[in-house]
This record gives C-alpha cells, sequence and structure tokens, in this order.
C-alpha cells in the first residue's frame, strides 16, 4: 500500500491543488503498468496484458474525472509540462512517503506483487483464501479522494449559504468520450451530486469496498470487474477470483497462466539521453516521446476548453505502442544482452 502525507484541504484553493495532484497520481502509474504491457505483447500472455490493459484504460477514466471536476470549480488542469511526469524510478506524485519507487520494467511477477498490487492496494483488503495481507493506517489513495469528497460538500454547502456555488466553470470544457467510456462512468461534472458520483467511481474502481472485490454494477458501465488490486492479485497467484460456495471469495479456475519464455529482456528505467545519438535505440526512443509528448499536449488542450482534442489524443496514444514495441525490438547498445524500452520523457522544443 503507498501513504500520501497529510495534505491539508480546507480552502478551494486548496482543493484545486488537491485535484491536480490527482490528476498528476493518476497519470503517474500509466507509464509503469503500459511498460509492463508493451513487453508482453505476442508473447503468449495475452490473458495478463488485457488485465493490465483494462487498468490502465481506468486510470485514463480517472484522470478524467479528476479534470472535469477541476474544471468544474473554475480550476485548470495542467498536464503538458515537464513536472508532470515523475521521474522513474521513483515515487508517485503526492508526496508518497512510504518508500515505495516506481519504476520502468519488463513485465515479472515480482513487478506486479512488488509494485503495483502496493499501489492499488486499498485500506481493507477483502481476504481471498490463503491470501491475506497486514494494513497499517494511514493516509491511503481511497482516503485521500475521500477527504476531497468531504472538502467538496463542506465548501459548497457554504457557498449555498450564501446564495452562490463552488461549480462556477464553464460547462463546455466538460469532456465524455462515448467511443470509449460509457457515459454511467464519464460524464459533464456541473454540481456537487456528478462531483461525488465521480469521485466514488474513482475509489470503487481502484479499491472496491471492504467487503466485495467487484466493482459496482453502476461504477463500472454494468460490467462485472474485480477492482484494480484484485485484477493485479490475480495475475501475481496465477488464477482467477470467484465467491466461494462456502462464503467469501476464493482463487480457482480458469487459470491465468504466465509464460516468461518470450518476454523481452528490456534494461529497466532507460533514458533517451543514454543511448548514443547515432543508435537506432536513441532515434526511436526520441520519436517515442515526442509522441509522448504530444500526447500530453493533445490532453491539456482537452482538458482546457477543446474537449474535441480527446479524439487527436487517443489517435497518438495508440501510435505509441508502435514505437514502443521498435524499441523492445533494439538491442541496448550500453547494455549486452538487453533491449531498450520506452523512457516516457517530456520533450522541449523538438
Amino acid at each position: 500500500m503507498i501513504f500520501l502525507k497529510t495534505i491539508k484541504i480546507e480552502t478551494l484553493a486548496d482543493l484545486k491543488k488537491a485535484l491536480q495532484t490527482a490528476i498528476e497520481l493518476e497519470h503517474a502509474t500509466i507509464p509503469p503498468y503500459l511498460t509492463a504491457k508493451f513487453t508482453l505483447f505476442e508473447t503468449g500472455n495475452d490473458q495478463i496484458a488485457n488485465l493490465i490493459g483494462s487498468v490502465v484504460g481506468e486510470e485514463m477514466l480517472h484522470l478524467s474525472i479528476a479534470c472535469n471536476i477541476l474544471n468544474a470549480i473554475g480550476g485548470s488542469p495542467v498536464i503538458n509540462k515537464p513536472g508532470f511526469i515523475p521521474i522513474y524510478p521513483g515515487p508517485l506524485p503526492g508526496s508518497v512517503e512510504d518508500g515505495l519507487i516506481v519504476p520502468l520494467e519488463k513485465f515479472s511477477l515480482k513487478l506486479i506483487h512488488d509494485v503495483f498490487m502496493v499501489i492499488e492496494e486499498p485500506e481493507k483488503t477483502v481476504p481471498i483464501h490463503n491470501n491475506s495481507f497486514a494494513i497499517d493506517k494511514k493516509l491511503t489513495i481511497g482516503e485521500f479522494y475521500t477527504n476531497i469528497k468531504k472538502i467538496i460538500r463542506e465548501l459548497e454547502a457554504a457557498a449555498k449559504a450564501e446564495g452562490k456555488t463552488i461549480f462556477v466553470g464553464n460547462p463546455n470544457y466538460q469532456m465524455t468520450f462515448e467511443k470509449f467510456y460509457d457515459t454511467s462512468v464519464l460524464f459533464p461534472i456541473v454540481d456537487e451530486e456528478t462531483a461525488i458520483r465521480g469521485i466514488d467511481i474513482i475509489i470503487d474502481q481502484g479499491e472496491g469496498t471492504t467487503t466485495d472485490p467487484f466493482v459496482t454494477s453502476a461504477d463500472d458501465g454494468n460490467v462485472p470487474e474485480l477492482a484494480h488490486y484484485y485484477r493485479f492479485e490475480e495475475i501475481y497467484e496465477g488464477k482467477t477470483i470467484q465467491p466461494d460456495p462456502a462464503g467469501g471469495y476464493m482463487f480457482g479456475e480458469p487459470a491465468i497462466p504466465f509464460d516468461p519464455k518470450l518476454v523481452p529482456n528490456m534494461w529497466p528505467n532507460p533514458k533517451m539521453d543514454d543511448y548514443p545519438k547515432d543508435s537506432q535505440a536513441y532515434i526511436n526512443s526520441k520519436f517515442f516521446n515526442y509522441n509522448y509528448t504530444s500526447l500530453l499536449n493533445s490532453l491539456h488542450e482537452t482538458f482546457n476548453g477543446e474537449p474535441e482534442k480527446i479524439n487527436t489524443a487517443m489517435g497518438i496514444m495508440y501510435s505509441l505502442r508502435l514505437y514502443a514495441l521498435k524499441l523492445l525490438a533494439i538491442p541496448d547498445p550500453n547494455n549486452p544482452g538487453y533491449v531498450a524500452g520506452p523512457s516516457f520523457e517530456y520533450v522541449v522544443g523538438e
């Protein structure tokens, strides 16, 4: 489990700052998850790759919800700046204090257990037979979002007492994307009710509830699906989670096998400037990072008054895989026996 330092959220300015932190935190999980998924391409591990991909899609949804809420209260999401991307390996944004270092690495069960499950672990896990974890009580990501809900309610109540509202943002800035996200999970944030509903979706998809590892149907487009932590737990255990006839939940069939034989041996935490400038690794790393920077610029425009730019952003997102796969097929010029990999860096002036 990752923990956040206590964040003061008392004023509207504090709330805007907290939502920007939430945007950065949701985004920061995407590069490590995508890197692991890229390394599973055509390795015979499609089931695992699809599970990771489903989490990536929902992290993008959570980022979108946080941006919509920030816009709704008159803020402006900032996505296209170098500091928006964390340094890998390193902690996630939001003053994470528990020592978790998040890398960009090839897929492995150790990465799933030691990093991805730690990122997504809720404040209280639902025991799956033969598997449980001890929990320390600190400020978790779920509690961070719960605090945001609390201050939204308090600030809106105070505003209404004066005949006002904190939801003063331009409704035309709200982004929905029905081609990818059902309107039941991504919708315009226009008032307290829709803001709270959006945050509840983030919490439920990420953590589930204290009694059920599955996401509430209404919070997941009416599709039965496990919360993120439990999807990663299935991958690690190599089995699916299902109801136990005797009560609770258990691991069972079908299995989720992992075959490591064809996973490319990517050098961990690559950096574009570490490659020789005339190498294929550098050239393709530059192409990858140029596209990644273009993606962030398009997302910034999307959430700052041009919601139709989400179509451009999604097109660029799919192109990232092309350059990632090219990198994973190129020997690392600095490390014999390894291949290059995506570094997810913001490039300026390119």
